[in-house]
């Protein structure tokens, strides 16, 4: 009944981009791939489906999350099976003063969940999530192991650089703009 985390190093970073318009020698300023792989969150806390939910909610609470990836280990990896949030507990157990000892992450797990494939782009991404109606997918490799997590939040930060890059744009186009017209009228 233990706790497995994917190995991982947590959050992406995130890359300083330098002022100034795009060009060859300002490679930042190039658009990045938008792969998940590239924004997913490798640090996955994960439990079997025989773990109390009792035991779930405590690691919950210990490692701050507010979902389990529920997977079957199977030749020595981890493959998704289901997702235990902390609301399905609120809502299948506590509201119905079931005893959290007696039951277990598969007894009320989603089951079947939706998931994301590391190649998938962002767009893929929010389809999936809005087409399933959850904020938070499992990550999977070509073989369909658990790889790591995205959530809405990942988006979020996602949307906010690619915003960022647009605002970017305008500056640079306003600054060409007035160098251009500087020059002419010189």
């Amino acid at each position: 009944m233990p706790a497995y985390r994917v190995a991982g190093s947590g959050r992406p970073p995130v890359l300083p981009v330098p002022a100034g318009p795009p060009s060859p020698r300002n490679p930042a300023m190039r658009a990045r791939s938008s792969s998940v792989a590239d924004y997913c969150v490798r640090d996955v806390v994960t439990v079997d489906r025989d773990m109390p939910i009792a035991a779930c909610a405590k690691l919950m609470h210990d490692e701050h999350v507010g979902s389990l990836v529920v997977v079957d280990a199977k030749g020595g990896r981890r493959f998704p099976v289901g997702m235990l949030t902390d609301r399905d507990i609120a809502i299948e157990v506590v509201a119905f003063g079931v005893a959290a000892d007696v039951l277990t992450a598969g007894e009320i797990m989603s089951g079947n969940p939706a998931i994301a494939r590391e190649g998938d782009d962002l767009l893929a991404v929010l389809a999936t999530m809005r087409e399933r109606g959850v904020r938070r997918l499992p990550v999977v490799d070509a073989d369909g192991a658990l790889a790591g997590i995205v959530s809405a939040d990942n988006l979020w930060e996602v949307l906010a650089e690619e915003v960022d890059g647009l605002v970017r744009v305008m500056r640079a186009e306003q600054t060409r703009e007035r160098a251009t017209r500087g020059a002419e009228a010189g």
